[in-house]
Formats: structure tokens, sequence, C-alpha cells
């Protein structure tokens, strides 16, 4: 069964910064600066958090991970923004 995350992140080198970043480009949609939302199963959610803790300096970094439920709709539709909306889903894959 898969979930709805939303991972932020406060990384303080920009070799990590980067890192970390691409990790979460392949695990979700890119949000806010440090901001991601993934949509995941339970397996990929153990190798995200995998990866991003062998990347992490656990004395200056931080990534939280906020479980958001299964219902992924609800969990899009529940996301309040104040100021520039999100990109729509399907627009999301066509920015280059």
């Amino acid at each position: 069964m898969k979930r709805c995350y939303l991972v932020a992140y406060d990384i303080h080198e920009p070799k990590r910064l980067y890192k970390v970043f691409r990790i979460l480009k392949g695990y979700g949609e890119h949000w806010q600066l440090s901001v991601f939302f993934c949509y995941l199963k339970d397996i990929d959610k153990i190798r995200m958090q995998g990866q991003l803790n062998e990347i992490v300096n656990h004395a200056q970094d931080q990534i939280l991970i906020i479980d958001m439920g299964i219902d992924e709709k609800k969990a899009r539709d529940t996301t309040l923004v104040i100021g520039q909306p999100l990109i729509p889903q399907n627009e999301h894959l066509l920015i280059v």
C-alpha cells in the first residue's frame, strides 16, 4: 500500500544538499525549495530513508518525513498554499 509523505530538509553543505535533492527527485515531486511530496510504497520509503541516512551529517543536517496518510487526493487537497500555487501534477512534468 502506498502512503503520502511530505519531506522537508535543511542541509548545511552544498554538496550534500545537491545529493539530497537528487535522491528526493527520484522519489517525489519538488513542491518548494526544500520540500518534496512523495507517494511511496513501504519498500520505497525504506530505500529513500536509507539513501538519505547515508548522506546527511547527523550533527548538522535535518530531514523531516511527515506521514500524510494513504489518500493521495486528500493529502493534496488538504494542503493549504498561501501565495504562489503549486504546479499541478500533470503540468509538473513539462518543466525542463
